[in-house]
């Protein structure tokens, strides 16, 4: 039962990592557009959005997706395999009744 365990959780992790890291290029590609043409195109972005500045802005927004998805999509899978454990051990019991 511990390995089947570890591997559950394993796999449960590498689907995180795998959505997470789709967010996170999807985030950044719709982060990076309006940062950059930000940048380029208003007077207030050309004077305070430096390289830097841009890359901070995408690369956190990039960042905190990934975390979030890979967070939520580890815990669903948790969360929808500790019911299935559950209910496969409540039917197994007698009942007191």
């Amino acid at each position: 039962m511990a390995s089947f365990n570890q591997e559950l959780a394993k796999k449960q992790s590498h689907d995180g990592v795998v959505a997470g890291t789709k967010a996170a290029g999807f985030a950044a590609i719709l982060t990076a557009i309006p940062t950059v043409a930000v940048a380029r195109m208003l007077p207030w972005g050309r004077a305070n959005l430096n390289y830097t500045a841009q890359a901070l802005v995408i690369s956190t927004v990039a960042g905190a997706a990934y975390f979030i998805v890979a967070d939520k999509t580890i815990l669903a899978s948790a969360r929808r395999n500790s019911f299935k454990n559950n209910e496969a051990g409540n039917k197994s019991k007698p009942s007191d009744s």
